[in-house]
């Protein structure tokens, strides 16, 4: 934080321990300090978190990067050694999964999409802060106008029931976009079903599907996925044990039935 708000290092600041803060200074600490007490997540209050060793700025229209949404990168960028081809990244929001995929995948043509044009717009500035370059699409996965065919489709969509409202932290339920989060009770799967559907006519023969899904729904999604066409079908445990990860292979190409 000294480093955001002081514009110093942790380090720097050890080697001057007596040096006064200045008034502007103690205000934006105050400032800071009185955000924090309302729950407002400190990645708002400064405007940008880390994801996969890279920066990105964030706002109230884009969910915070989540530790688990790494290990969601990096499960496919494992997968995927020497890969040459093209990512449909479906949710973008802040474009972390993307743009990572992007840096860390150079020989990868990214795409991502959104329903959401402010996401959008974060998602452009966090390309060009990171010197990498997404195509970005305005679209709702829904009623999708995408067109192509893609080697892989990755998403990490709205998952959260509005039942478990009720268990999570004032810092999400009062500050992060409740439509990239939340998803009718009675259709905990609606997005999955939809991009599963996308994915089994938009990927090419040997493409991948791959899913971040909510902890109390592996097997669901495995069935789901199953029946839309695909094999292999994983779901994958993030480091706390829980079902947390989903994949899965297309079975034919584009112009055959599935079997």
């Amino acid at each position: 934080i000294t480093r955001d708000v002081l514009g110093i290092s942790d380090i720097e600041r050890l080697r001057d321990p007596d040096k006064l803060l200045s008034e502007k200074e103690i205000v934006t600490i105050q400032n800071i300090a009185s955000e924090l007490k309302t729950g407002k997540p400190i990645q708002y209050i400064l405007g940008e978190a880390p994801f996969y060793g890279l920066m990105f700025k964030v706002t109230p229209d884009t969910l915070i990067p989540r530790q688990e949404t790494e290990e969601l990168v990096r499960h496919i960028i494992t997968e995927n050694v020497n890969f040459k081809g093209d990512i449909l990244d479906i949710g973008t929001g802040t474009g972390c999964i993307a743009i990572a995929l992007s840096v860390n995948m150079q020989n990868a043509n990214l795409f991502a999409s959104d329903f959401s044009r402010e996401a959008l717009e974060v998602a452009q500035t966090n390309a060009q802060s990171n010197n990498t370059k997404v195509f970005f699409i305005h679209d709702d996965i829904l009623n999708t106008s995408i067109a192509g065919s893609f080697d892989i489709i990755v998403s990490n969509p709205p998952y959260v029931l509005e039942s478990e409202k009720r268990l999570m932290s004032v810092n999400v339920v009062d500050f992060e976009p409740p439509n990239a989060l939340y998803v009718p009770d009675d259709t905990p799967l609606l997005f999955y079903e939809k991009i599963a559907e996308f994915a089994s006519e938009h990927l090419k023969e040997r493409g991948k599907l791959y899913f971040e899904i909510n902890e109390a729904f592996g097997p669901q999604v495995a069935e789901m996925m199953n029946s839309k066409g695909f094999h292999n079908v994983k779901i994958i445990k993030d480091l706390n044990g829980k079902d947390r990860f989903a994949s899965g292979d297309a079975i034919t190409n584009l112009n055959s039935e599935h079997v």
